[in-house]
């Protein structure tokens, strides 16, 4: 039988989680972008690997703005969450070469929103042949790469956000 190891995910099944906590607003507090994987930040926005992927390169593009609802967003931040959503599948392409993208919000937890507090769009790249038969039977999901990996490749790309 082989094992898959995924040392990175203990942190996250772990952690005490709360209503209350926002890893987003957390994070823009710090100034330790590539610990926190934060690609790039905006005025009004940022552009992060998901700590906690679906698959390989998958991105986040969220507001600064603590918010759950997308209809209190200014209209000046939805227009810097589309660009950077946009520069961002410039970057995967570029990076890493994936065949197509999943982009796409949850709001609220019924939507599958692992944080229903703070809105964020999801752009996770795909291949063809990269789902099999392991989130079907064990639940499991494989990540190829590790993520300070994926961050170093997509910084080499980060001129692209600055367009």
């Amino acid at each position: 039988m082989r094992k898959i190891w995924a040392p990175w995910r203990i942190e996250y099944i772990q952690q005490e989680k709360s209503d209350n906590q926002c890893f987003i607003c957390e994070i823009l507090e710090e100034d330790k972008d590539k610990e926190n994987l934060i690609l790039f930040r905006g005025e009004k926005a940022i552009v992060m690997l998901n700590k906690y992927p679906y698959i390989a390169g998958h991105l986040m593009v969220a507001p600064k703005h603590h918010t759950a609802e997308i209809d209190s967003l200014h209209p000046a931040t939805y227009q810097e969450m589309w660009q950077l959503m946009s520069k961002s599948v410039l970057v995967l392409k570029e990076s890493i070469k994936p065949e197509g993208f999943n982009i796409g919000i949850n709001l609220g937890k019924v939507s599958g929103a692992g944080l229903k507090t703070h809105i964020h769009i999801h752009i996770v790249p795909r291949w063809s042949g990269d789902t099999n038969f392991m989130p079907i039977l064990t639940n499991t999901r494989v990540i190829s790469e590790a993520l300070e990996k994926t961050y170093d490749k997509f910084m080499k790309h980060k001129n692209i956000f600055d367009e």
